[in-house]
């Protein structure tokens, strides 16, 4: 088997203390083993505080974004290889290993291209000087300087490519350096990624260190201005909130988590927006096996539609043929663990118990793989009382498993949507522009992206779970309450904002060219 060496104070340790096994979801073999248990994690940052930090921040942002491009190119020359790692470990088919691998690279080039454009400084200024005196010598201008601590990056098992760079990118072209954490179970992507950079040499030392596995002192290392970057579930990042170097000492903390994810078809839909919803609900429920945070969870329609559409996803999802991504007939692969299935399995049933099943994948067809892989067919719910059913709007299955609701209007649709207490992402499906306008302005307040689809963007819309780099990904409440990519907004997790306040004559020497 790999091992996957950790990368620490610039050079790489082996792995150590009791090592993980990462399998193929499929076959169950295994495929690497990784542990971190004897990484100096107080070492490990303050190498990449004292050596990298101080090199990155000695560039200009422009500089910087070269280092992101060729990144990019580097990455863009393994990306076969990058390929059949993620159908190996993650059990991905070749368009779901695109949405992750293809999707890093499109996002690192969007920060070269957006930091090639930036003032050729080493601060950004924040708004324009305002004036504290009436003479108006005295002045106060905000501006952004890099952060000078480290970015520990935690990502999530789903997207091991892209969930690096969508954090890296940023992180680098503010100035700051990182140390990856990724999650165990598919870190030989993130490994191999992270690998490849390193062997190019281009990045200063420091600038970028791995640890896989569970190293011990994690977060008890980390200084007050350090930045952790998170994606996961709810609870981890509750721990993460309570822990004294972020509760007590300000490490600063961004938390991408849960989110009951809505799809919502405008009350006087016609044929038109009704085929976009249907399309792209089956889309989301199947891409990447449905493991995706952005992934379509409530789809909620007019009480008329209701039958009709909940036979027209089901139909749609019959033709899925679901399992071992190596089989070219197979469209939907598998889970990325045995130990996630038995999660989603449990989601299943736990929402079984208060919800009729329109579709269950598993006794339509057969799964083309093993029986003891972790491939799980797709399951479509419905709830004719969404009202007396809590449970549809606070529980994420995270696989390919939605749940279809009525309801009886507008008011109603938007409510429905809002009880999912804070959520990454709602689609709305209309023809009618003043419905779809006022649906964003209602759910904007409880959900990070508002995706608005109308037969004009039929074909160019960019997809309900799709993260984009020049949008803000995030969401208030149970998802997290974080806020990132949005282009240059991304940057201002990795800077401090300060008042200065002086002559201005003294201000405008600040001024980048």
């Amino acid at each position: 088997m790999i091992e996957l060496k950790n990368h620490s104070q610039g050079r790489w340790r082996p792995v150590s203390g009791r090592p993980a096994v990462l399998a193929d979801p499929v076959l169950g073999t295994g495929l690497a083993h990784a542990g971190a248990a004897d990484i100096d994690m107080a070492a490990c940052y303050a190498w990449a505080r004292e050596r990298g930090g101080p090199a990155l921040r000695a560039l200009r942002y422009p500089q910087r974004a070269e280092l992101l491009d060729r990144i990019a190119r580097t990455l863009q020359r393994h990306r076969d290889k990058y390929f059949e790692i993620s159908l190996q470990n993650s059990g991905t088919v070749k368009n779901d290993s695109a949405v992750d691998v293809d999707g890093a690279l499109y996002t690192l080039g969007h920060y070269a291209r957006l930091g090639a454009g930036l003032p050729d400084a080493h601060h950004l200024p924040d708004g324009a000087p305002e004036a504290l005196s009436r003479d108006g010598a005295f002045a106060s201008q905000h501006v952004l300087v890099p952060s000078r601590g480290v970015a520990l990056l935690i990502n999530a098992f789903n997207f091991p490519a892209w969930g690096l760079w969508e954090k890296a990118a940023p992180a680098l072209l503010s100035g700051v350096p990182i140390v990856v954490k990724p999650a165990t179970a598919t870190a030989w992507l993130t490994h191999e990624m992270v690998a490849d950079v390193i062997e190019a040499d281009i990045l200063p030392p420091g600038a970028l260190s791995i640890v896989c596995g569970r190293p011990e002192g994690l977060l008890d290392a980390l200084e007050p201005l350090d930045t952790v970057s998170f994606t996961g579930s709810a609870d981890t990042a509750a721990a993460l909130r309570g822990h004294p170097r972020i509760a007590r000492d300000g490490a600063r903390l961004n938390a991408e988590t849960d989110s009951v994810n809505s799809a919502i078809l405008g009350p006087d839909a016609g044929e038109a927006a009704i085929g976009l919803l249907v399309r792209e609900t089956v889309r989301e429920m199947t891409v990447k096996s449905g493991q995706k945070c952005t992934a379509i969870r409530r789809i909620l329609v007019p009480q008329a539609h209701y039958d009709a559409i909940g036979a027209r996803i089901a139909e749609k999802l019959g033709r899925i043929a679901v399992g071992d991504p190596r089989d070219p007939g197979v469209r939907m692969g598998s889970l990325v663990s045995r130990t996630q299935r038995d999660a989603v399995e449990a989601g299943i049933r736990q929402l079984a118990q208060s919800c009729d099943v329109l579709f269950d994948g598993a006794r339509r067809s057969a799964v083309q793989a093993p029986p003891d892989s972790a491939c799980v067919a797709p399951v479509l719910f419905g709830t004719r009382d969404p009202d007396g059913h809590p449970d549809v709007h606070r529980t994420e299955v995270f696989g390919p498993v939605a749940t279809l609701i009525p309801y009886r209007d507008a008011a109603h649709a938007l409510d429905l949507a809002r009880r999912g207490m804070g959520s990454l992402v709602a689609s709305v499906y209309a023809e009618d522009p003043g419905f779809l306008a006022e649906a964003a302005a209602r759910l904007a307040e409880s959900h990070g992206r508002v995706h608005l689809v109308s037969p004009e963007v039929a074909e160019s819309h960019t997809g309900h779970g799709n993260a984009m780099p020049q949008s803000s990904h995030g969401g208030p409440g149970r998802a997290g309450g974080g806020e990132e990519l949005g282009g240059a907004r991304a940057l201002r997790l990795y800077h401090r904002l300060s008042a200065i306040q002086g002559w201005t004559g003294a201000l405008a020497r600040m001024a980048p060219a």
